[in-house]
């Protein structure tokens, strides 16, 4: 029995991998591009195990793909690689697409070909599942209601729009070829090994050496924040469980301002790590991201009465466990900072005028 996790050297893709290899006895097949943001010391102690197997590769090389799934033969793919920052697709939209759109699509044509090729029962078990954001469903305000598995689709960045695309593919894959696909549409993740170009690893590691933490506008922008070891078990989940052709929404039941989580954070680093504090001093508000959504809240109600899944961190231990993680793993967070990741902060940054 054998799972493959494209995505796999990345934030949620390793974690998903490492609870893999830790909690079953699957053989787990990492592919991964391994572009700025994937790293192979974020699959931890899975590098290393037997029933791991890494394979470097693009999802784009179609004859590539085919020959992964013709020399693992999976009974199941997990679908995450996708480019993922929204800033970086304001500056770059074409690679979002490439990566998002196209990849997606590459894979969904191998996936079908290898399908069709099963024999059963292994035609009847096999499943492709596909990982999205919330962020394809667009802005709320503050008291429309949560997103729904049914929200129509209203994407606002480059990077949300490749997401909904990337959708509409899996989609349309099953039911126009009858492929057995599962997708998932979560809220923001944080947690161990995140790259350090999003808020909460930035803050952290920013406040660690005494550098500004820059906030975006008026700090009033709302996520729901989900614990990505929390997603990652949800993932798990709909991939034994979800019934085929279906959406699951994957939320953290807890929603934040950008302020209050910065906020929150330096409370945590002024107990856990006061020699770098006061941190509150280091808050800097920023010009704003063009067309910055308001606020994303996620309805699991679905996932939740359907298979049973619920949160098991709040927001407040969730957040408190990611500081330690990041005081404790020094090593990993100097593998990330390349020279290519600290250009991406110059250019998205430096420009930004501080707000009065």
């Amino acid at each position: 029995m054998t799972l493959i996790v494209t995505g796999a050297a990345g934030f949620i893709g390793s974690c998903v991998v490492r609870q893999l290899v830790a909690e079953t006895d699957e053989l787990v097949v990492s592919v991964d591009a391994l572009t700025y943001a994937g790293n192979p010391l974020s699959l931890g102690d899975a590098q290393a195990s037997p029933k791991h197997r890494f394979e470097h590769a693009d999802i784009r090389d179609q004859p590539r793909m085919q020959a992964i799934f013709e020399q693992y033969q999976p009974r199941a793919i997990l679908h995450l690689a996708a480019e993922s920052h929204v800033d970086r697709s304001i500056h770059g939209p074409a690679e979002f697409v490439s990566t998002n759109v196209v990849g997606t699509l590459t894979l969904l044509q191998v996936a079908l070909d290898y399908w069709r090729g099963l024999p059963e029962p292994r035609r009847s078990q096999f499943r492709f599942q596909h990982i999205s954001t919330d962020e394809v469903f667009g802005s709320l305000s503050a008291t429309d209601p949560a997103f729904e598995e049914t929200t129509a689709y209203q994407p606002n960045s480059p990077y949300s729009a490749s997401k909904a695309g990337s959708d509409h593919l899996v989609r349309a894959w099953h039911h126009t070829y009858g492929l057995p696909t599962l997708m998932t549409n979560c809220s923001n993740n944080y947690g161990p090994y995140h790259f350090p170009e999003k808020l909460i690893p930035l803050m952290i590691l920013n406040a660690l050496d005494g550098k500004p933490l820059p906030v975006y506008g008026d700090g009033q922008n709302v996520r729901d924040w989900l614990y990505v070891e929390d997603h990652a078990r949800a993932l798990r989940l709909v991939l034994e469980k979800g019934r085929p052709g279906e959406t699951y929404n994957v939320g953290g039941a807890a929603e934040r301002k950008n302020i209050e989580v910065v906020d929150t954070l330096c409370n945590i680093l002024d107990e856990l790590h006061p020699q770098s504090g006061p941190h509150h001093r280091l808050i800097t508000y920023v010009t704003d991201r063009p067309g910055h959504d308001r606020r994303y809240a996620i309805n699991f109600t679905k996932l939740e009465s359907e298979l049973g899944w619920r949160p098991q961190e709040n927001f407040e231990t969730g957040l408190r466990k990611t500081v330690q993680w990041y005081l404790d793993n020094p090593e990993w967070v100097q593998s990330v900072r390349s020279g290519e990741y600290r250009n991406w902060l110059e250019m998205n940054y430096a420009g930004r005028t501080q707000a009065a």
